[in-house]
């Protein structure tokens, strides 16, 4: 029994070293496990947060539209109005066709033309005219609506001291008012046409909106008081004006005549001549205050662009900037170069009697 003891000894050893063994595989298994169970974890913690990066570059940019859409539709509304000047456009083609006389032109155009002289005997009569346009306008509107001027009908195109540069002061101005023609004209017939600013002025205005964008909020907007010019006919005030608007019309133009602007107009009296409409032009009335400040050589100088202008096309050129029937009759004029509502029916009145061309209407 003694002699068999190293045996059990052995065998003993032998259970221990295999139970060893079976510890070890079963620790080898258990972190392999335990590693594959932490890449799963890993594996799917990974894929949540792509799936939740994901998420959040759709429903950003998405809740981003959805406030931009609920604001636009009530903005626009607000927008509109900034654009009511332009408006009468829309009526082409429903309320106004067949036109026997209109006008092109910026403020001496919208201003000076009143047609009830006209408008009254039975004609139909429009004003393309909007402020601070200039001739690559008037023709963009000409090829866009000429085709409802009537066969040799009239249409006046003012040549005022401003015509041939730019009537507009700054590009950021030359800018604002370039925006309201993508209201009412064709994308072809827009100069320098810009799909961008056709999409923040048609559709989605609130792009653009700035500050306007408190009107939305009435009880945020901020408190703006406007001061509302003085209707009389005080001299003193008149000749500040004067001074004003010729500082805005000749002061800082690095060009009186540009050449880019006489064949604009060229172009548009091509374009009357070659639809069998009759072009006229035509300086509006000044007062005394304004006309006095421009000097003599420039005005030599545009009296010889424009009659120029009017011999090489065989159109008739009436200036009206020094008459006496207006130049110191303040009770005519809104300020120192526009007429009010009674000096640009009386003007009218006075084209209808001595304008060669409306001869054909009486």
């Amino acid at each position: 029994m003694k002699n068999q003891k190293p045996y059990a000894d052995t065998a003993k050893s032998g259970n221990t070293e295999n139970s060893m063994e079976n510890n070890s595989e079963n620790n080898a298994r258990h972190d392999t496990g335990t590693k594959e169970s932490t890449c799963g974890t890993h594996h799917t913690v990974r894929k949540y947060d792509v799936f939740r990066f994901l998420m959040k570059c759709i429903l950003i940019p998405g809740a981003a539209m959805l406030i931009i859409w609920a604001l636009n539709k009530p903005y626009k509304e607000i927008d509109d109005q900034k654009y009511m000047d332009v408006a009468k456009f829309g009526m082409l083609g429903k309320q106004y066709w067949e036109i026997h006389v209109g006008n092109l032109g910026s403020s001496h155009g919208a201003y000076d033309f009143v047609y009830d002289t006209i408008t009254k005997r039975g004609y139909i009569c429009f004003n393309f005219a909007n402020t601070s346009q200039s001739y690559d306008y008037d023709y963009a509107i000409l090829k866009e609506f000429g085709k409802y001027m009537e066969t040799d009908s009239v249409l006046f195109i003012p040549v005022s001291y401003f015509s041939f540069n730019n009537e507009v002061v700054n590009s950021s101005e030359a800018e604002a008012m370039s925006v309201r023609y993508y209201r009412f004209l064709s994308p072809e017939n827009i100069p320098d046409y810009d799909p961008y600013v056709d999409l923040i002025t048609n559709r989605l205005p609130i792009l653009s909106a700035g500050q306007d964008i408190l009107k939305l909020f009435p009880r945020l907007e901020l408190s703006l008081t406007a001061h509302a010019a003085d209707t009389g006919t005080d001299t003193a005030e008149f000749a500040r004006r004067a001074k004003e608007r010729y500082s805005r019309h000749f002061d800082g133009k690095e060009e009186y005549f540009m050449p880019e602007r006489i064949q604009e107009l060229r172009d548009i009296i091509a374009y009357c001549q070659a639809n069998k409409i009759t072009p006229v032009l035509i300086t509006t009335p000044f007062s005394s205050y304004y006309r006095d400040l421009v000097s003599q050589e420039f005005l030599q100088e545009f009296e010889t662009t424009v009659r120029t202008i009017a011999d090489d096309t065989g159109v008739n050129y009436y200036d009206y900037s020094d008459d006496e029937r207006f130049r110191d009759n303040l009770d005519y004029f809104s300020d120192s170069d526009h007429l009010n509502d009674e000096g640009a029916a009386y003007f009218v009145k006075l084209l209808w009697n001595e304008v060669t061309e409306l001869e054909r209407f009486h």
